[in-house]
């Protein structure tokens, strides 16, 4: 994703489609693709939902991801 990219008033880059959550944060999808920067705002761990199943994905203090059951 380009971060230089232009954005709307909503803070939204062109051709990107927007994801509410049930905290109504719009997060853009840009070609199937949702920059990680963007999930880990003011945090280190979002809950997933996957059928009845729930996922933590993390962020290390190494920068990675783990995403756990």
């Amino acid at each position: 994703m380009n971060p230089a990219a232009p954005k709307d008033d909503q803070g939204i880059r062109p051709g990107a489609a927007p994801v509410s959550s049930g905290s109504d944060r719009r997060i853009p999808v840009t070609d199937h693709r949702i920059d990680s920067r963007d999930l880990f705002i003011a945090t280190r761990e979002i809950a997933i939902a996957h059928g009845d199943d729930l996922y933590r994905l993390r962020l290390t203090a190494q920068n990675k991801l783990i995403l756990t059951k």
